[in-house]
């Protein structure tokens, strides 16, 4: 039997004759005893130089032909391992080297428990600005965003009602004050009277009836210069209130803040309690969460809490715990105070509060690496070299993330720099 190549690709190590490409297939073609192998025409004194001595039998040229087969294979084998040996030196790779980056070995730290709480940020001070008369609304000065100090114009209410009933207030102030005159000249008069009368009835040239009727009169006129004091003093209350509620159409700042919300416009008519405007107050704000009952009794005023804001983290203390549980939610309010910048009223906010410790891993939030849902850190090995490793993280706490499952301690990740790392670079 002999091989073949199926085509006239040149195999590799073609130095040697018959050599055995492993790249290249072959047919096998039987051939019967007795029978000599097939070779290629030539000369015939080529031919005479291949033929048989005579005297030798078939089995002896069979024999020599197999132990030449044997050889070429040998030769074969040789060359075919040499080549296999030179392309796998030519093929080895070069890892790329990363400078710059920080690599640090995982250590297991104390961990703690918490128990996560979600609220809303709010303003410490918030007013709502509400008309206190009806009338129609003909002018708003403000808009959502602005800033305003106490007692700023903000809105102007036009109230017909409240004009006519200080202007009616006035006149009864002016006809108090003239009834008030009038009983003192009234009370001026029974006076001069009654001194006359008493002076005639020492001399009693006048009856004691005459005496005492002066007399009365004198009294009533005395009570009567009262009253006109009396009503004249309701006069001017009455105009007082009159006048305030006329000034309530002015409508202006209660406090100093930032105007939130604009309930009010031009044109508008409004009633006592319509909201106009909400000015929230520069005095900070808070973050109000539902916390679950099982800490009730456990949190208190001045402990400290770590958070999780629009802004990123924080940490903040307890400022009021408002014990009464929400039989619907099975929770209870406690009030943060916030001292971060650039809050804003209606943000989401998480509290994060420690029930105990345990041992955990956990890395700093900068050496975990997103990609899609893949969540994973650099792994340096002994040799230096980075490789991805998949991790599940935990909790956050502050900058650091805790990782449930991917990572052992005294495991060597990259900690800065992870943007600069490919899979299989060197990190120096």
């Amino acid at each position: 039997m002999i091989q073949e190549p199926a085509h006239n690709r040149k195999p590799c190590g073609s130095a040697f004759p018959g050599a055995i490409d492993p790249n290249l297939t072959y047919r096998l073609r039987r051939i019967a005893p007795g029978k000599a192998l097939p070779h290629k025409k030539s000369s015939s004194a080529s031919n005479a130089s291949h033929a048989a001595p005579s005297g030798i039998s078939p089995f002896g040229r069979v024999n020599g032909r197999i132990s030449l087969l044997a050889a070429a294979v040998a030769v074969v084998l040789a060359t075919t391992l040499g080549c296999g040996k030179k392309e796998a030196e030519v093929a080895k790779p070069v890892a790329p080297v990363v400078q710059g980056a920080t690599v640090a070995a995982v250590t297991e730290e104390s961990f703690p428990d918490t128990i996560e709480a979600v609220g809303t940020v709010k303003a410490r001070t918030a007013a709502v600005v509400s008309a206190r008369i009806p009338g129609s609304v003909t002018a708003v000065l403000v808009k959502e965003g602005d800033r305003v100090g106490r007692g700023k114009l903000l809105v102007r209410i036009e109230a017909a009602e409240a004009g006519a009933a200080a202007a009616g207030a006035a006149s009864g102030i002016e006809e108090a004050e003239r009834g008030l005159e009038e009983a003192k000249a009234r009370k001026k008069l029974a006076e001069a009277t009654f001194q006359r009368f008493n002076k005639l009835y020492n001399d009693q040239a006048v009856t004691r009836q005459e005496f005492e009727e002066r007399q009365t009169e004198r009294e009533v006129t005395e009570q009567g210069v009262a009253r006109a004091k009396a009503r004249l003093d309701q006069a001017r209350q009455s105009a007082k209130s009159a006048g305030a509620v006329a000034g309530y159409g002015q409508v202006t700042a209660p406090v100093s803040g930032l105007v939130v919300a604009r309930q009010a416009e031009p044109g508008q008519t409004v009633f006592p309690g319509t909201p106009l405007l909400t000015i929230e107050g520069e005095d900070g704000y808070r973050l109000e969460v539902a916390a679950p009952e099982s800490l009730l009794g456990k949190v208190k005023p001045g402990d400290k809490v770590d958070l999780t804001l629009e802004q990123g983290p924080a940490a903040a203390r307890i400022a009021e715990v408002v014990p009464t549980v929400d039989p619907s939610t099975r929770t209870f309010l406690v009030k943060l105070d916030l001292a971060a910048k650039g809050l804003r009223s209606g943000s989401y906010g998480k509290a994060l509060f420690r029930t105990g410790a345990r041992p955990a891993i956990a890395v700093p939030a900068r050496a975990v690496v997103e990609r899609g849902a893949l969540t994973s850190v650099w792994a340096v090995g002994k040799d230096g070299i980075a490789r991805m490793r998949l991790i599940k993280v935990g909790r956050p706490l502050g900058d650091r993330v805790e990782v449930i499952s991917g990572l052992t301690s005294g495991d060597r990740v990259v900690t800065a720099g992870a943007e600069k790392v490919t899979d299989g670079a060197k990190v120096e």
